[in-house]
């Protein structure tokens, strides 16, 4: 199941596959207690957990007093999960687990930041979710599987952060266009009510159900808000309670202690509000979002309650629901920003010389002096994101295609895709990654046609992908590749995964197109690499020829994972019977192995040279004695080293 963290750190199973007849997790909601703090923090730095069996008696580790440092087995896949844990997968019926964490770019708000660690460590280190495997019964799993495993799992996270990327581009895209049309309107209107009467209005900057303007002695209101004698009480209670703050945000006025919440009934339970001066405050309302949130398992049982010397996990697992009333959605963080963003305009605004409708009541030289101050404003601004777009590590393009609308309002009607392409679509922005990428700097760039900076193969996909963002429509996860230059020539095409969005003036025509892309290029050759080398060695290894020597092989944990043709020939067992046993123990054992060994000596130095292997040492041409099948004396050289 993927199973996704929420803002609390409670867990929610969101997808699944299960085998018939059993109980399904699906939509199931469990509390944070389950995935207590200090196992999400190891999850960041061991990615991949395997429990074999939960039952498996565990083996003590003894540290010489001797040595100078203490030696943390916290990033050991070897090492023993903790024995609440282990109880509470026999709580479960899960003998056998496998968990991947799937840990992405960003930290959200609330997280705990360590002042040790580089703010660059911080940025990577946001659990996201697990992925988890459940098995019924002791179930071992070879080295090769889970290597494959953690690898796609990397591959999904850059599907995600590309997902939050994306999200939050147009998110802030949206919300910057609401805000310069709002600043506009308060710079141009000679009241700050036209923010509440004009088109967009505030309203139009966050998700809401309503909002409202407490101005001086008046109260204008949009929507669903609450009455006036009602929005007067909660200023005063702002005013009394929260005297010192500039501003208020809550999903329930009932937890957040007004004391009229109760009459506002659950058509206001969540509000937002911003102060912009004694007698001036904006206000944003959200009505109940019922939620009936499936538990599985109760969230505060009593007989699960931990004491003094050791955790207990829990023993029930018995859904339950839970409704929850007079609550809204949540204030996000960007909603806030863009609030506190809109309250510095109107303080500043509304605390200065109220500005005419008019140029008539302004002479030349004023009206030279706003127009400088705008210009400045601007300028900085623009500069603050060109040099966010240079500096930022997603691949990003843009393009001009000023040209192309141009011609088709001028001609009335849409030329073939191909002729206008062939004449606009030209580059205007190109950052630093694809610079480091490509080999190409900006200036070979800006101005060239998009369609010769990529593939021949990947002509067809581009110029779909623009002429649907010319339409209005955006596409996701689009893959193509691109030319590489200068001194990256030789190291042959980039393969990017890009995400498409227009970019479109005041009147709603599009001017521009933008490609926000992710550099697939490295997890390609990685996995090429590993089918490539996983491929040439299952090839040479299981070729029947009479001249591949007997091989077998044993994963980091010591359990076969490897036995070809020839080694069935030698010895009589095949391939299906020794595979996820134990190398030394099971298949070679000097009293009850498949290929007994034929003393005792014999069983500690092939262990010694399994483990000498496994540390990354080679051993050659060591005397190797057992008995087959059939009792025969087998005596070989063996030469075994790491993979």
């Amino acid at each position: 199941m993927a199973y996704m963290f929420h803002e609390d750190d409670h867990g929610e199973a969101i997808a699944e596959v299960t085998k018939p007849g059993l109980e399904p997790y699906l939509g199931l909601h469990y509390p944070a207690t389950d995935i207590p703090e200090a196992a999400r923090f190891l999850s960041k730095k061991n990615k991949v957990r395997i429990v074999y069996d939960c039952r498996a008696n565990s083996v003590k580790t003894i540290e010489a007093k001797g040595l100078p440092f203490d030696i943390s087995l916290a990033g050991s896949t070897l090492r023993t999960p903790h024995s609440c844990h282990l109880e509470y997968m026999e709580n479960m019926n899960s003998i056998a687990s496998l968990v991947l964490a799937v840990v992405i770019n960003g930290n959200r708000e609330g997280d705990d930041v360590k002042p040790e660690e580089p703010p660059k460590e911080l940025k990577s280190r946001r659990l996201w979710g697990l992925l988890v495997c459940h098995h019924g019964s002791p179930r071992y799993i070879p080295f090769l599987v889970w290597y494959a495993c953690e690898f796609l799992v990397e591959v999904f996270v850059v599907h995600v952060n590309n997902e939050f990327l994306l999200e939050k581009q147009i998110r802030e895209k949206s919300i910057l266009d609401v805000q310069t049309m709002l600043s506009d309107m308060l710079f141009h209107e000679a009241s700050p009510l036209s923010i509440i009467s004009g088109s967009p209005n505030i309203m139009d900057l966050v998700k809401c159900d309503g909002a409202a303007l407490l101005h001086g002695d008046r109260v204008w209101r949009l929507c669903i808000t609450p009455t006036e004698p009602q929005i007067r009480d909660i200023a005063s209670w702002l005013s009394e309670v929260h005297m010192d703050s500039t501003g208020l945000s809550t999903d329930s006025l009932v937890d957040a202690g007004y004391p009229g919440a109760g009459s506002l009934g659950d058509k206001i339970c969540g509000m937002a509000m911003a102060k912009i001066g004694p007698n001036d405050i904006v206000f944003w309302s959200r009505s109940h979002t019922a939620a009936d949130i499936k538990w599985g398992g109760a969230k505060h049982d009593p007989s699960d309650q931990d004491d003094s010397r050791r955790m207990h996990p829990r023993s029930t697992f018995m859904a339950f629901l839970e409704v929850v009333k007079m609550k809204s959605m949540s204030w996000n963080d960007y909603e806030m920003d863009a609030i506190c963003s809109l309250q510095l305009i109107l303080r500043d605004r509304m605390n200065g010389d109220p500005k005419p409708t008019g140029a008539a009541g302004l002479d030349n030289p004023q009206i030279d002096d706003i127009k400088l101050d705008c210009l400045n404003k601007l300028h900085m601004v623009t500069s603050e994101m060109v040099h966010m777009v240079e500096a930022t590590s997603p691949l990003i393009l843009a393009l001009d295609v000023n040209g192309l609308l141009n011609e088709r309002n001028q001609n009335n009607a849409i030329k073939s895709a191909k002729d206008s392409f062939d004449a606009n679509g030209l580059v205007s922005g190109w950052n630093l990654k694809l610079v480091e990428l490509s080999g190409l700097i900006v200036e070979e760039t800006v101005g060239r046609h998009i369609l010769t900076l990529v593939e021949q193969s990947s002509l067809p996909v581009v110029q779909k992908m623009l002429y649907l963002a010319l339409d209005g429509k955006e596409e996701k996860e689009v893959r193509f590749e691109m030319k590489t230059h200068s001194s990256r020539a030789d190291d042959g095409p980039v393969i990017l995964v890009a995400n498409a969005c227009s970019t479109n003036d005041s009147y709603g025509h599009v001017i521009g197109v933008c490609f926000v892309a992710q550099d697939m290029t490295v997890h390609k050759l990685a996995m090429l690499k590993f089918t490539r080398v996983d491929g040439d060695n299952k090839a040479i290894i299981h070729n029947p020829n009479p001249l591949i020597p007997p091989i077998f092989g044993a994963d980091q944990f010591g359990w076969c994972s490897e036995w070809n043709a020839a080694m069935t020939k030698l010895t009589g067992f095949h391939r299906d019977e020794v595979l996820v046993k134990m190398l030394v123990g099971e298949v070679f054992d000097s009293i009850n192995g498949s290929c007994l060994l034929k003393n005792h000596e014999s069983f500690v130095r092939l262990r010694v040279i399994i483990s000498s292997a496994l540390a990354g040492k080679q051993t050659d041409k060591a005397t190797f004695g057992f008995y087959n099948r059939n009792g025969k004396d087998i005596e070989c050289i063996l030469s075994a080293y790491g993979k």
